[in-house]
């Protein structure tokens, strides 16, 4: 049985999950699991280069759901929250739930159990802020277009979402700190990349990109929006907690204050 050794896979869930199998089926009681580009091991460590499979992480994911639904989704949502060391943190997870004494997802007094749930609830707190807070502006082009710049990686998350809820118009909604983005056609969604010269985002300052009409309805809903605020009941403190400040560049209503 081999004690320990780094994994270097391609960054994908897939990948991640085909690392998983073969930590695994090496029988490794410790897998450093690592994205390629960001490889940080001993200089006398065992490294072995990952190759996305399929099927190997299809068996992963489905061994893990047949234990637990409630893991598998903690398990993706945790992935996808990139915090550092978080692969071989779910990792050692699974190891646990696939052993013979699993005690349950619930089982906070194991400090792993505990992590993993925790990353998973912010995770999944900020999917439905983004659900909430993605604001599209009209492009001249006739698609929908919308900036966010979330915590943790959650397109995803709210694809579908946004899928059922816009399903009668082209839209983008593109993540500017990770440089990707879903593109809805009306048929499909697909991820895309985009070389954009500039942040677009609900300023004061227009954008060649977006039609008049978009602005003259983001006035109007700002209007209406200070018209109905009630200066003496503002409790900026809750406010805040609800509408956390880093969203405010991208709401319309907002605009003014950013």
């Amino acid at each position: 049985m081999n004690a320990s050794k780094t994994l270097v896979y391609d960054g994908s869930f897939n990948g991640f999950l085909t690392a998983v199998f073969i930590g695994f089926e090496q029988k490794l009681t410790h897998a450093d699991i690592q994205k390629q580009g960001q490889l940080q091991s001993g200089l006398f460590a065992e490294t072995e280069t990952i190759f996305t499979n399929i099927e190997k992480a299809q068996r992963v994911w489905n061994g893990v759901r047949n234990k637990s639904n409630t893991a598998i989704k903690n398990i993706y949502f945790a992935f996808l929250s990139e915090q550092k060391n978080m692969e071989a943190l779910i990792y050692r997870y699974i190891q646990k739930l696939m052993g013979s004494k699993y005690k349950g997802t619930t089982d906070f007094s194991d400090d792993g159990v505990l992590k993993i749930n925790q990353l998973a609830h912010k995770v999944g707190r900020e999917k439905h802020r983004m659900e909430a807070f993605v604001r599209f502006q009209l492009t001249k082009d006739d698609v929908y277009f919308a900036n966010i710049e979330p915590d943790f990686d959650v397109l995803p998350l709210i694809s579908k979402h946004f899928r059922n809820r816009y399903a009668d118009q082209q839209w983008i909604i593109y993540d500017v700190k990770r440089k990707y983005g879903l593109f809805y056609d009306l048929n499909t969604v697909e991820i895309i990349s985009l070389d954009l010269s500039d942040i677009h985002t609900n300023s004061m300052e227009r954008s060649a990109a977006f039609t008049d009409a978009e602005y003259e309805y983001q006035d109007l809903w700002n209007n209406y929006f200070k018209s109905t605020t009630i200066k003496s009941r503002i409790n900026n403190k809750l406010h805040v907690q609800h509408v956390p400040k880093r969203y405010w560049k991208y709401l319309s209503e907002k605009k003014e204050a950013v």
